[in-house]
């Protein structure tokens, strides 16, 4: 087992109820890296913690039942992580909006190879967002927190939780965009970077 590997699995132990699942989509994401973008080379040593672990994490905020919703998925994180916890639990669903077609293409023969509980969707994300019913959004990477709380919000004030994985720099993009005032928003630092941030937002 790679040191990289059994961090992750000791860090986030619910990771290894789908350690087969991932061991396949870890080969497709090698795979499939070699001819369209997918994540950055420097972090294909490190998939297990930078990626899978990362994403898992989410699934101690919000129960995994429900239609979740990951905005911009790109290789499918944190979606199509957490979508393989909910097909283990038997629980929830996972709706991943990529307008890519090449990482939509991508998304959904992972989801084919694991039996991930995932709907793709090769669109925009205000061209699906209202049609969907979701209990949880989220999102990596996709755009800054005010864009992200901006697509959450029709949601949130209905009960939805947004979870977003935000680098570094996440409170000065918190200062830069006003946030509705019957929102809270609470920074968890992320087991990945405890200097990056796992933001929860929710309706007070």
């Amino acid at each position: 087992m790679s040191s990289d590997r059994g961090v992750a699995l000791a860090l986030e132990p619910g990771l290894r109820d789908i350690v087969e699942e991932l061991e396949i989509y870890e080969r497709l994401l090698v795979r499939w890296g070699r001819t369209i973008n997918l994540v950055g080379n420097s972090t294909l040593s490190a998939i297990w913690t930078r990626h899978f672990m990362d994403s898992a994490q989410l699934a101690g905020f919000a129960q995994l039942g429900g239609s979740w919703v990951d905005l911009g998925s790109g290789a499918g994180f944190p979606g199509l992580v957490i979508a393989l916890l909910q097909r283990f639990h038997s629980v929830g669903e996972m709706h991943l909006i990529e307008s890519d077609a090449r990482k939509a293409a991508f998304l959904r023969e992972v989801s084919r190879e694991t039996g991930a509980r995932a709907h793709v969707h090769n669109a925009r994300c205000e061209d699906v967002l209202p049609s969907l019913q979701p209990a949880v959004i989220t999102s990596r990477a996709m755009a800054d927190i005010g864009r992200l709380v901006a697509y959450a919000q029709p949601f949130v004030e209905k009960g939805a939780l947004g979870l977003f994985l935000k680098g570094r720099d996440v409170v000065s993009e918190l200062t830069m965009f006003p946030i509705p005032s019957n929102f809270e928003v609470v920074l968890n630092p992320s087991k990945t970077d405890p200097r990056a941030a796992i933001v929860l937002v929710r309706a007070v």
